[in-house]
């Protein structure tokens, strides 16, 4: 083992975090935490884990429940897409594996939601393959200790650090080697204020000795996000609840919301009042930032009449009681919760 390596898991094993899914080498298990763990920190997915493994515990329970059933346990979590691609990995390994997990990166790899990073992690936790991991962490810490100004989201630049990711690998304890990596930069070598006077390798780190961390990693590409407006409507009933389920490829797909309308600006109560002659009235008003999208919420209280007159025929109701059933973006969850919705409660 290099010296690099030898550091590397002497801080590791007197540093980690004592985490479930290090505890295991079911492939299940870590799968289910890589997904849950992509863009969410560890400290919100620990509950998300232990919900999802207490409802589905294998891969055959998964692949056995419905869509509904899986969104409403990952509700909160976002990036929905990760759920509707686990559920559909689960039924895959079921129907074309005999519900054995691959064990095999390429394998691994061809499964519905699973990239390299993924995959890596996967192949090297639950089956000592020495595949080296690339996540956010791994890339900031190797561009600091190496001093790499190449932007990682270049193709230039991944084609680097993955091989020297792969350079550094310790292929005879490749599963430590990667949560070493990792844990490295989740919790020393961090975004913000990172911890360089705890760190084992700060008189190499190039970036520390020329002053550099701020600056690194490098990223070329800036995220431009776009703005939307929606406007929610809840009918005035006491005990029924009018929702639509969101259809199409786009944010949110196949959860549940009240009626909406999505407009080009801001609109006001006095506006849908003037178009339908009906009572509309503002309860409140949100913004939800996501990765590409900034979301303008407006959530008005109005009759049945009203969701005629705009046009929302794509509803269905349910008893309020009963809308816990049902997976809704998490801006609407809080509304509920705002509105003391009967039968609605905040996981």
């Amino acid at each position: 083992m290099t010296d690099f390596g030898t550091r590397l898991l002497d801080w590791y094993n007197n540093n980690y975090r004592n985490l479930p899914w290090r505890q295991t080498t079911d492939p299940y298990k870590i799968w289910i935490s890589e997904i849950i763990l992509q863009q969410t920190r560890v400290a919100q997915g620990l509950d998300y884990y232990h919900r999802f493994i207490d409802n589905f515990p294998n891969v055959q329970s998964l692949a056995q429940a419905n869509e509904e059933q899986v969104l409403r346990l990952w509700q909160g979590l976002g990036y929905y897409s990760r759920a509707r691609n686990l559920h559909q990995a689960a039924k895959t390994i079921v129907e074309k594996h005999n519900s054995q997990f691959p064990n095999t990166y390429k394998e691994i790899l061809n499964l519905k939601g699973i990239g390299t990073y993924t995959a890596a992690a996967i192949a090297s936790f639950a089956f000592q393959l020495p595949y080296a991991v690339l996540d956010g962490n791994v890339y900031r810490f190797i561009s600091r200790i190496k001093g790499i100004d190449t932007p990682i989201d270049s193709t230039e630049g991944k084609k680097r650090f993955t091989e020297l990711a792969n350079e550094l690998l310790n292929t005879n304890e490749p599963a430590h080697h990667n949560q070493a990596m990792m844990e490295m930069g989740a919790v020393i070598c961090k975004a913000q204020s990172p911890e360089c006077d705890q760190c084992p390798f700060q008189t190499d780190c190039v970036a520390f000795l020329t002053g550099q961390i701020p600056n690194l990693p490098v990223k070329s590409k800036k995220i431009s996000q776009r703005h939307r407006y929606f406007n929610y409507f809840l009918v005035d009933e006491t005990d029924t609840l009018y929702i639509q389920q969101r259809n199409g490829k786009d944010i949110w797909q196949n959860l549940y919301q009240l009626p909406l309308i999505e407009s080009e600006k801001k609109l006001s109560a006095n506006f849908f009042k003037k178009q339908i002659n009906e009572k509309v009235k503002l309860l409140n008003e949100t913004k939800h930032i996501l990765s590409h999208q900034i979301i303008h919420s407006s959530f008005f209280l109005t009759t049945t009449n009203a969701i005629e007159k705009l046009g929302i025929n794509d509803y269905q109701t349910v008893k309020k009681a009963e809308c816990i059933n049902y997976p809704f973006p998490q801006l609407v969850v809080n509304f509920f919760n705002e509105q003391n919705i009967p039968g609605y409660k905040k996981e």
